[in-house]
């Protein structure tokens, strides 16, 4: 198992590319399609919901295809790959993007409260 996460640490940012595209891929596969589809109906846009349910589908999948590059098939492959990532978003326009790209797969869109002194601030004094 050491020489698989040897291998899986060295992947380049070119292969990091292609692992990136394929799991995105999978995404769409559609059998993946529905797994996602149902949780998220069963999430119901609820973050905590969002993390029982949808997490780890997203999770499940990318462990099918990140196995395949020397990634151990479990919770920890999926953080090393994301780890691998993450190393090299900053280097990388395309993994960034790619990146982005996942991550829009299986996290809502996050919608920030208004901020300043106009934010509740005026609500409260009508």
């Amino acid at each position: 198992m050491a020489a698989a996460s040897a291998q899986a640490a060295a992947l380049s940012a070119e292969q990091a590319k292609v692992v990136l595209a394929e799991v995105i891929q999978a995404f769409s596969a559609p059998e993946n399609a529905v797994r996602m589809d149902e949780a998220r109906d069963n999430a119901c846009n609820d973050m905590g919901k969002m993390l029982q349910f949808v997490l780890p589908v997203a999770t499940q999948i990318q462990q099918e295809v990140i196995k395949a590059y020397g990634f151990s098939c479990d919770g920890e492959g999926v953080l090393k790959f994301a780890r691998l990532v993450k190393s090299y978003e900053a280097q990388d326009p395309e993994i960034a993007s790619l990146s982005g790209k996942l991550k829009a797969l299986f996290l809502p869109p996050m919608t920030l409260p208004p901020h300043g002194p106009a934010s509740g601030g005026s609500v409260a004094a009508s």
